[in-house]
């Protein structure tokens, strides 16, 4: 995998200049929640690469055009500045079935909007019900993506019953991806929002083709911050959170410098109202305030000068895109995350640590 040289250009224990951050795995939904989530993932990312899992799913690469062309105007009609706008570039996903024709690959490869193609697992997640069931059904799709170097992104958990959820995501490794990448051993692969040291351990045993995204919800927490003291549902997202030893794996990888570690927040917006009820929905709503908590984490192990290459620079590299040329600046100074965010038909969203203050904001021109 090629390298670059973190440049923290402005670094001192209060200011952090960094090259602009991407999100490799973001969540942007359809529809009116678009006026919503596309500028909050604008004001900060240049790319973002949008999961497919609407109603219905992202199939093809006509519909991946589409989406990406109700995406663009939701960020027209906002009120970012011109530059934020012209940088804001919107990287599409297909959302990979039983079904799916290899042709499509072919057709996604030469569209340039297109970047990768996505695996649920069926009924891993949300809206994943059509989803792949058996990797066998899908053999001739995989030799194209691995032909045309276009990344396969997992979601990386096993559905079966007897599974513990707390296990799926080991049990993926093993039963379904080790097998895959020895059939398959070229394929470009991103491990999804990885959640477990058997998953670190995982990407680090193989090449250069095997990489994976990290949250921030898994770096800075654990099911201890979910589950003691009363279930707390705004910490509720799939793969679920894990033991402490697992988030310490997880931190531990994010802030090595190891390039096959890069950000994706997950960032899932889900409205209050279903989010904090008796089945809330998986998912934590992270994208407008995503850097700062990367820094938060990152600073609490002494490795600020590690947050660039996690967030500006890696994942461009495993992508084979060119890294950003313009720089965001964090200020060490508190900022108050808000209660909520306005959504629409008078509905609102939730996002992750609702009401607290966090360490760092970033300073951009809008």
């Amino acid at each position: 995998m090629p390298t670059q040289t973190p440049t923290n250009t402005a670094q001192t224990p209060n200011r952090l200049t960094i090259i602009q951050p991407d999100d490799w795995h973001i969540h942007l939904r359809d529809g009116d929640a678009l006026a919503t989530t596309v500028p909050h993932a604008a004001a900060t990312f240049n790319r973002v690469i949008c999961m497919p899992n609407l109603v219905p799913p992202i199939k093809t690469t006509q519909e991946a055009s589409a989406y990406r062309e109700r995406i663009l105007q939701a960020l027209a009609d906002s009120d970012l500045s011109p530059s934020r706008k012209n940088a804001f570039n919107p990287r599409m996903v297909l959302y990979l079935t039983d079904n799916t024709d290899a042709k499509q690959i072919a057709h996604a490869h030469a569209s340039g909007v297109v970047q990768a193609v996505k695996l649920y697992p069926a009924g891993a997640t949300t809206n994943s019900a059509e989803g792949v069931t058996d990797l066998k059904n899908c053999h001739a799709v995989l030799e194209a993506l691995q032909k045309y170097a276009m990344p396969l992104l997992v979601h990386g958990e096993v559905t079966h019953g007897n599974v513990d959820i707390f296990d799926r995501e080991a049990c993926f490794l093993d039963s379904v991806l080790s097998p895959l990448l020895k059939d398959f051993p070229e394929l470009k692969v991103v491990v999804e929002h990885i959640t477990t040291a058997d998953a670190v351990e995982f990407v680090m045993a193989h090449g250069d083709n095997v990489a994976a995204t990290i949250t921030p919800q898994h770096l800075l927490f654990n099911r201890n911050h979910m589950l003691v003291g009363g279930i707390k549902p705004h910490y509720y997202c799939l793969p679920i959170l894990k033991r402490q030893r697992h988030q310490h794996a997880l931190i531990k990888a994010a802030t090595s410098g190891n390039p096959k570690f890069f950000l994706g927040t997950d960032s899932a917006p889900h409205t209050t109202n279903t989010k904090e009820n008796a089945c809330g929905c998986a998912g934590c709503y992270s994208a407008p305030i995503a850097i700062s908590l990367y820094a938060n984490a990152f600073e609490q192990v002494g490795a600020l000068d590690k947050l660039e290459g996690f967030a500006s620079i890696f994942g461009a590299l495993f992508y084979g895109l060119p890294v950003n040329n313009t720089h965001i600046t964090l200020i060490k100074s508190p900022l108050t995350i808000p209660e909520h965010y306005p959504y629409f038909d008078n509905k609102t969203l939730t996002p992750l640590l609702a009401g607290t203050i966090t360490t760092w904001q970033i300073q951009t021109d809008r």
